[in-house]
């Protein structure tokens, strides 16, 4: 089996072995990337591989995978002549956290800890858990308290335990990480864990794929703790510096209005968040991250890509989603945000690509 390769801080500079249960920078506990620099293969050459994410083995750093469901090779769908979208919650647990989840699952499968630990507002955790499942992982998923429901029964039907934390998506990653900290356990995490960008760069993968070769103008992504943006920039600089891309597509990401630390950041020119963040309720739980951990690398790549930030209300949530059901496509209020964005006309004459990240059934309808 190949050697995994390290982890390092992108703040500091420390690393951490490639067979390490350690989540974080031994100094500053910020999150970790992965000392990994794929050469994706040519177009030809995917010809009559697996029809799953993990025909792009070339940029994954695991390969011959136990605990796939055959996640990835979701639809792309016209919805007007400039603007299509991946129906990334065609996936096994409905949701695009499977990308990612099935990396994490296989990297502890090789490590086999003694219990699996995740934080999540529930699709990530939903991943994790199915996919400990395949594995035969013991799985804990710490959850805020306001959860849905829906997400909770698919969580424990998938045969993790459920912590649900007095207090909110801060609050339930804190606790998680006080239980990684503990001996023999790996942290699943979708925001501190590398390996989790490693799956979500596979959506560009596969729409450079689908679109023979090429991407759009614009990539519209939604974000909360940005590792379906960053996963997006990782492929993008993978493939532009294969010289399979004549060009990058700018990246723009999109926050509720009610969380907006990034957009608020990037409104004022900032490196990084700055000051304290209101939170108020919004329908796009997914994406109400007061302060993601990997703020500054989420800003650095928005800017580098020459996108922007773009904010949507509640209204538009809501609107946007009934829209999209009365195109046949029944997405949950997260997973809407990004055509709540760009529905009126924001792309001009530019091609985009939206992703609808989770299945309506999962939360709902967003109601007034």
């Amino acid at each position: 089996m190949t050697p995994l390769p390290d982890r390092y801080c992108p703040t500091d500079g420390n690393r951490v072995p490639g067979d390490s249960l350690a989540w974080c920078c031994p100094s500053c506990r910020g999150p970790l990337d992965l000392d990994f620099a794929p050469t994706p293969a040519p177009l030809k050459s995917l010809t009559g591989r697996v029809n799953s994410l993990w025909r792009y083995a070339e940029t994954l750093p695991l390969s011959s995978p136990s605990v796939s469901l055959g996640e990835g090779r979701t639809p792309l769908v016209e919805l007007t002549d400039r603007v299509s979208a991946k129906l990334d919650y065609m996936m096994p647990t409905l949701s695009f956290k499977d990308r990612g989840a099935v990396m994490l699952a296989e990297l502890a499968f090789r490590a086999g800890p003694r219990r699996v630990v995740a934080d999540s507002s529930g699709n990530a955790g939903t991943a994790i858990a199915a996919y400990c499942a395949r594995g035969r992982l013991p799985c804990t998923v710490y959850v805020p308290l306001g959860t849905s429901a829906k997400k909770l029964e698919q969580i424990e039907a998938h045969g993790a335990r459920v912590e649900v934390v007095d207090g909110d998506r801060e609050a339930a990653g804190a606790v998680a990480r006080r239980a990684a900290d503990e001996p023999d356990t790996f942290y699943a995490s979708h925001v501190y864990n590398p390996y989790f960008l490693h799956g979500t760069k596979t959506y560009v993968h596969e729409l450079w794929e689908d679109l023979g070769g090429r991407l759009p103008d614009v990539l519209v992504l939604p974000v909360g703790n940005g590792t379906l943006l960053l996963g997006a920039a990782l492929a993008v600089a993978e493939l532009y510096g294969a010289g399979l891309l004549d060009r990058r597509p700018a990246l723009w990401a999109v926050q509720a209005a009610a969380v907006a630390p990034l957009a608020r950041a990037w409104e004022e020119g900032a490196e990084e968040l700055t000051g304290t963040t209101p939170v108020a309720p919004t329908h796009a739980e997914g994406i109400a991250i007061a302060r993601p951990p990997r703020a500054r690398q989420i800003l650095r790549a928005v800017r580098d890509s020459g996108g922007t930030f773009l904010t949507v209300t509640e209204d538009q949530i809501r609107h946007a989603q009934l829209d999209l059901a009365s195109r046949g496509l029944y997405v949950e209020s997260t997973g809407v945000a990004c055509w709540a964005a760009v529905r009126e006309g924001a792309l001009g004459n530019r091609s985009a690509v939206v992703p609808l990240c989770g299945a309506g059934l999962k939360s709902g309808l967003a109601r007034a």
